[in-house]
């Protein structure tokens, strides 16, 4: 990699550097824009759009924060707004569970625009449990629907009411610290998949790809809230091999969306 020099003739941060074509990032999972409370910030989609242009990633999977937050339907309508004019960005809906009885216009009305991803803000919106007639309501719709789900939470809690539905999910919070049960999962669910972001033990990656196989982790960053550079480094130097790197840096995301 050549990195640029600013004025001082310093080397400007790492998303300012040229991705070979190993570092590169097809699709990355997890992107927002809008008002964060967690992060204490309120990032325009110009400034995650400029972000991403100066990153290894070329895609993104990436929605307003209002559909988590404040309005889902208002949130949904913003984010196809927005993102009809941002081809490197595919719109990705969500549905407030707080009020499932509302959420099959929404998914009718997602899913009739082309959207196939639904994301479930399961912390935001109250911490609503497995069991919950609203949870399981929004579930079953979704699946329905042939969506996929974009999970946050714990996959501790949540990933056994999934299984043996034929569902694919990627679990979006998942720490190393709990990978072990997820593969214990992921043996028997072909469709469960997990994100890069939390994953920081120096061999997650590789234990991944060892015990269930390269399909079951994609790349994600929760950009623009959390830095993305050191996420595009531990899967740049993992110890895998280059088809399981393509399949994580997006061969698994264009499997989804055929």
């Amino acid at each position: 990699m050549t990195a640029p020099t600013g004025s001082t003739g310093e080397p400007e941060p790492y998303e300012w550097l040229t991705p070979t074509d190993d570092e590169r990032v097809l699709w990355d999972v997890d992107v927002l824009y809008g008002p964060w409370p967690q992060a204490h910030r309120d990032v325009g989609l110009a400034e995650v759009r400029e972000r991403l242009s100066r990153s290894p990633v070329e895609r993104a999977l990436a929605l307003s924060t209002r559909g988590a937050l404040f309005d889902d339907a208002a949130g949904n309508a913003e984010t196809l707004r927005d993102l009809a004019d941002s081809p490197e960005l595919l719109p990705v809906g969500t549905v407030d569970l707080r009020d499932a009885l509302a959420a099959e216009e929404q998914l009718d009305a997602l899913r009739a625009a082309g959207v196939r991803f639904l994301r479930l803000f399961t912390v935001q919106q109250g911490g609503p449990e497995p069991g919950f007639p609203g949870y399981r309501h929004v579930v079953e719709q979704a699946l329905a629907r042939d969506m996929v789900l974009l999970h946050d939470g714990d996959p501790r809690r949540f990933g056994p009411g999934l299984t043996g539905r034929g569902a694919r999910v990627v679990f979006l919070d998942l720490h190393a610290y709990l990978l072990a049960d997820f593969l214990l999962l992921a043996r028997h669910e072909s469709g469960f998949m997990i994100t890069t972001r939390m994953l920081s033990a120096p061999d997650s990656i590789e234990r991944v790809v060892d015990t269930v196989g390269s399909g079951h982790l994609v790349f994600g960053s929760r950009t623009p809230f959390m830095d993305l550079s050191p996420q595009t480094l531990r899967l740049r130097y993992a110890r895998i091999g280059e088809a399981d790197r393509k399949a994580v840096a997006g061969g698994n995301v264009e499997g989804l969306l055929s």
